[in-house]
């Protein structure tokens, strides 16, 4: 008989019971996102939050560490936005959270969906001078729509489940949940857990059929109709129905980030002459906007003064404003829309000869004339409407665009279309700079088949430059483009607001950024003459990998139309 025979076989070993498995706080919250259709976190690795982090690589998910709390929650920002999901970012105690404030305010404000799970101070230690310790949930509350505080490692699905509920529902926005430090690393009974794996099925606020019908007949019965289209109609998948109405002859004005929601090319847009559309139309329909600073406040001056306006918008709050509102409809800018195209049918537009319209686009293409020659410029140092001339041009038609900066960000605004739905970014509702980098990272990772290109201004670059090597890292192959003008807004800043022989303060140094592409192996160019501009960015394209192109451009040139933003 052989050794072998010898031993007593094996008790074949048995799975474990459910009332035998146990989880941490971390692996639940992993779970209940994955389980919300989440497949990708952003964040900073550090403690108490690190069991979440691990977690979500156990559940098979994303997991995006960034260089900076900033970067990390503007990431996720633009991954939610891409994906009509709430974005998550996970970040440690005290200052890590503090960091993570500002891209919730800008997501509150530019009504984008953002979920941030801080870890907090350990219990027993708080009040006694803990670890971090701060309160966290009174600086995160000013910046979010709702914060709530984690009271058992048992309720953690339950908690994060409905942070990701508040994020998206109504208006989109941040959310803060607080997770004490013991919660996270305790193990409970995986039997004593309610996971939400069922989502619901949420119907979409319809507007007053009433109302619809009165919108419907202020835009027949107007000489000079005008849509003005923002982020909600974005969010909410109107622009199928909203070209439907644009193709009765209705121009129409997006703000920036709503920017394809209908195609750029589509004959009714007309941002180009803006100024003359606000100021001309007798009846403006705004869908999924707001009269802030980015439409005049919907005051007097900017506006015809016997214009009627109206706004449709999912919060009815919105309606209180600066404008002198005929009608407020409170309705999903995508039902609304379908809503308005079904009353409009069979009515007779006033404005159906067309003149309207035709007179609007002859202003926007002679705009547009007046930037052709910088445009066409063979100028070195080169002319950055020259630069965003050739990324326009050599842009695949899906390709998501990121704007960041300040002549740059004006130049692009300008000359650069975007054809599809939630593809462009730029500084957004509160005007921040150092979003350029990360959204166009947070967009490639949601949505990796389209290209994703990042327009940049060298100060824009730097603001997260280093998150090139994230990117690098993740397989997120974005092209940064980076216009050098050295400095903010170029020498204009320094040249004009500062005295003469002034040390550099808004200027900086003529740096070479592409350098920072080769410390990860990224595809670099350097770019001096415009004629190197379209190689360079045709190379950079098809590497399929990160691309850094540094373009030298005049420090002295300026866009030729619009205000100045930092002034």
């Amino acid at each position: 008989m052989t050794e072998s025979a010898r031993k007593p076989a094996k008790p074949a070993r048995s799975e474990p019971q459910a009332s035998e498995v146990e989880r941490n706080g971390g692996q639940l919250a992993a779970r209940q996102l994955k389980a919300a259709g989440i497949d990708a976190v952003f964040g900073v690795v550090a403690g108490p939050m690190i069991e979440v982090l691990s977690g979500a690589v156990e559940e098979g998910m994303t997991v995006v560490n960034c260089r900076h709390e900033v970067s990390a929650g503007l990431m996720a920002s633009a991954w939610g936005w891409v994906r009509r999901k709430a974005g998550v970012c996970v970040v440690g105690s005290g200052p890590a959270l503090t960091n993570a404030v500002t891209p919730m305010h800008v997501a509150t404000e530019s009504a984008m969906p953002l979920v941030v799970l801080g870890g907090s101070t350990y219990g027993p230690t708080r009040g006694l001078g803990g670890f971090q310790e701060a309160d966290q949930r009174a600086f995160a509350k000013p910046a979010c729509k709702w914060t709530l505080e984690v009271d058992s490692t048992e309720r953690i699905p339950e908690l994060v489940h409905l942070a990701c509920g508040k994020a998206v529902s109504g208006r989109p926005g941040a959310v803060y949940l607080d997770f004490p430090g013991h919660w996270v690393g305790r193990r409970v009974p995986a039997d004593r857990v309610r996971m939400r794996e069922r989502l619901p099925e949420i119907a979409a606020a319809h507007p007053a059929p009433a109302a619809i019908d009165r919108v419907a007949d202020l835009l027949a019965r107007a000489r000079r109709p005008l849509l003005l289209i923002g982020k909600g109609a974005a969010w909410s998948g109107a622009g199928e129905a909203l070209a439907r109405i644009a193709d009765r002859g209705i121009p129409y004005v997006t703000s920036p980030m709503a920017r394809g929601t209908i195609p750029d090319d589509h004959r009714g847009f007309v941002n180009g002459a803006r100024g003359s559309a606000l100021k001309q139309a007798d009846v403006i329909v705004m869908i999924g906007a707001r009269f802030n600073w980015i439409f005049g406040f919907g005051g007097p001056g900017r506006f015809a003064a016997d214009v009627q306006l109206v706004q449709i918008d999912v919060e009815p709050s919105e309606f209180y404003n600066g404008a002198d509102l005929a009608l407020g409809v409170t309705a999903d800018a995508r039902v609304a829309a379908d809503a308005l195209d079904a009353a409009l049918q069979g009515r007779t537009l006033a404005s159906a000869d067309g003149r309207w319209l035709s007179s609007l686009c002859e202003a926007r293409d002679a705009n547009e004339a007046k930037l052709r020659g910088a445009m066409e410029s063979d100028a070195t140092p080169i002319d950055p409407h020259r630069l965003v001339a050739e990324v326009r041009d050599a842009a695949p038609r899906n390709a998501q665009l990121s704007v960041d900066g300040e002549t740059i960000m004006g130049i692009a605004r300008q000359i650069m279309p975007c054809y599809a739905e939630r593809s462009m970014f730029n500084a957004g509702t509160t005007g921040c700079m150092g979003t350029g980098v990360p959204y166009a990272i947070g967009a490639k990772i949601a949505r990796p088949e389209a290209p994703s290109i990042a327009i940049l201004g060298d100060y824009a670059f730097g603001a997260a430059a280093l998150e090139v090597e994230t990117a690098t890292r993740v397989g997120a192959p974005v092209v940064f483009v980076v216009a050098n003008n050295e400095g903010i807004a170029g020498h204009m800043i320094q040249d004009h607001m500062f005295p003469a022989g002034a040390p550099r303060v808004a200027a900086l140094l003529p740096a070479h950024y592409e350098k920072l592409g080769e410390l990860v192996d990224a595809h670099v160019e350097n770019v001096t003459a415009p004629t190197e501009i379209r190689p360079a960015l045709d190379r950079a394209l098809a590497a399929d990998r990160v691309a850094v192109v540094h373009v030298r451009c005049d420090p002295k040139a300026t866009r030729l139309s619009g205000g100045v933003y930092l002034r």
